[in-house]
């Protein structure tokens, strides 16, 4: 009994350091480490929810939501234009957490643009950038209602 209790903290004790290291039971939708404060974005779509999550890397996300599929929205590039972009609309009590991903075409280097823009009504809070290096771009195609 000893052995399974210390065998369940382990575990528990893994998972919780894992917490942003994957999309447990879903597929990831975006994930990058930010470039500052050394912490991480990802986005899951589990389903029947879309589970958005940032914190400190290896820790225990410092804010995790889930909320129902119909709740979140999506911004599709349609084609046109020199920005391809692609973002999923998280809504949380008034706040909207928008994961976004875009690229200039046109350009040479091709800088990739990514991260969260928080807003809270028209007001942005926050807008927190990504690093290029280990970012998991999967926005494109992602089926959920369009943003408005």
């Amino acid at each position: 009994m000893k052995a399974l209790c210390i065998a369940a903290l382990v575990v528990s004790s893994f998972l919780s350091q894992q917490a942003l290291a994957a999309c447990v039971g879903g597929k990831t939708l975006f994930f990058c480490n930010t470039k500052t404060a050394n912490k991480q974005i990802e986005l899951c779509d589990a389903g029947k929810t879309i589970n958005y999550s940032f914190g400190k890397k290896g820790k225990k996300p410092e804010l995790a939501i889930s909320i129902p599929r119909a709740q979140a929205s999506t911004y599709q590039w349609s084609g046109v234009g020199r920005w391809m972009s692609y973002s999923v609309d998280v809504p949380n009590n008034g706040y909207v957490y928008n994961v976004f991903w875009g690229v200039d075409r046109i350009t040479e280097e091709h800088a990739i643009e990514a991260g969260v823009t928080v807003t809270k009504g028209d007001a942005v809070k926050a807008t927190i950038y990504c690093q290029e290096k280990g970012l998991v771009n999967n926005l494109e195609g992602v089926k959920l209602k369009a943003a408005q």
